[in-house]
């Protein structure tokens, strides 16, 4: 009897693992059955997308095609149009040669000219028989890019005193290193400023309206005080230094604010500009003395600083350049003589050769009627063409 049982409990074991066996394979193949559904839904999907991706590729080829032409097409009315403004240009240039700009002096202006003092006719007087010089700018007749060295902004100059070959380079608007080269030559041949002679300055300058006059660097110390240093380039030392006799000052040239003195020579000497809170419109002058740095004399000139980028002063005159916040052609748009000899009417009107940016600087040489020009980075020399002063 207990055998029986024995075998009555194994074929029940027996029949329960068979139907828990059929159990599991129903459940395996009905998930199977739901794994390849879901295959043919993603083939189906991955094909769908496969298409539009094919059709976007198409679409974005005919586009590109579409704005290529179209780039062509304005590439060339581009190049027309530039062509056709380089000729209104020098239309321009050409009318506006037969018919002068107005004067930059106002009726007011005049007014007060008409009631200056004698004392003020008299220094007219003493700074006119400094100097036998005569001359006046008749055109730009000439330019050289000699050289792309150093930053955006800088001053590049020879000795105006001295017939000397060497060129001096300020780079920057506030450093401290001078850098001398031999010759314009040895400058165009240099790779860099290390060919150069390096001179440490003292102080930081400030802007880029400095000076190298009779073997001296005149610059602006860097600082609050606008203090003048006249610095020894033979002996590396300074030779004396003054604070600039001026209140209130503004920088001298809108287009060029981080100049708040801009030191020129001519063949009469050293002059200074600059501006004030007094006068924020206009530009003014000051006759410099070169051993003390004191103010000889001053002038109020009526050249607006507004749009004013640059200016160099020629036999006791001031030609102030003027140009616009987004750089096109600088212009000489007033001037200004000491001696009343010239005026903007009877001034020509000057257009320099369109260049890169605005002019950071313009510095005179008297010795070989060049201006040395910083453009942007660019050193370029500008040769002028002279004419006799009208006689007065």
């Amino acid at each position: 009897m207990r055998a029986f049982l024995i075998l009555l409990l194994l074929a029940a074991s027996l029949c329960l693992s068979g139907a828990q066996h059929q159990a599991l394979m129903d459940y395996l193949e009905q998930r199977l059955l739901a794994i390849e559904d879901r295959i043919s839904v993603w083939h189906e999907q991955t094909s769908r997308y496969a298409t539009e991706l094919r059709e976007f590729k198409q679409q974005m080829a005919a586009l590109t095609e579409s704005l290529e032409k179209g780039r062509e097409a304005l590439r060339t009315e581009l190049d027309t149009v530039g062509t056709r403004v380089d000729r209104v240009e020098r239309e321009m240039d050409y009318l506006e040669t037969q018919n002068p700009a107005p004067p930059c002096a106002e009726t007011d202006d005049k007014v007060v000219e008409q009631e200056v003092t004698s004392v003020k006719e008299k220094s007219k007087a003493k700074y006119a028989k400094l100097s036998d010089c005569k001359d006046m700018v008749s055109s730009i007749k000439a330019m050289k890019i000699v050289k792309r060295m150093g930053g955006p902004k800088g001053m590049w100059t020879k000795d105006t005193v001295n017939r000397s070959m060497k060129v001096y380079i300020f780079n920057g608007t506030a450093e401290d290193t001078l850098y001398e080269f031999a010759s314009v030559r040895e400058l165009a041949a240099s790779a860099d400023m290390s060919h150069a002679r390096s001179i440490e300055l003292p102080f930081l300058w400030s802007g880029t309206g400095h000076a190298i006059y009779n073997g001296y660097a005149y610059y602006v110390k860097e600082g609050k005080e606008f203090q003048l240093i006249k610095y020894d380039l033979q002996n590396g030392s300074v030779a004396d230094s003054a604070v600039f006799p001026a209140e209130a000052q503004v920088p001298v040239y809108t287009l060029s604010p981080e100049t708040y003195i801009d030191l020129a020579a001519d063949e009469e000497g050293l002059w200074a500009l600059y501006a004030t809170k007094d006068d924020e419109r206009n530009i003014c002058l000051a006759k410099m003395d070169p051993d003390t740095l004191d103010m000889e004399d001053m002038w109020d000139t009526p050249c607006p600083r507004e749009n004013a980028e640059a200016a160099f002063v020629m036999c006791g005159t001031v030609y102030v350049v003027y140009n616009t916040k987004l750089p096109s052609r600088s212009r000489v748009q007033c001037v200004f003589d000491i001696n009343d000899m010239v005026t903007s009417e009877e001034a020509p009107l000057l257009y320099f050769p369109r260049r890169y940016s605005t002019h950071s600087s313009l510095k005179y040489n008297p010795l070989e009627k060049l201006i040395y020009a910083w453009d942007d980075g660019y050193q370029i020399l500008y040769k002028l063409a002279m004419k006799q002063k009208p006689v007065v």
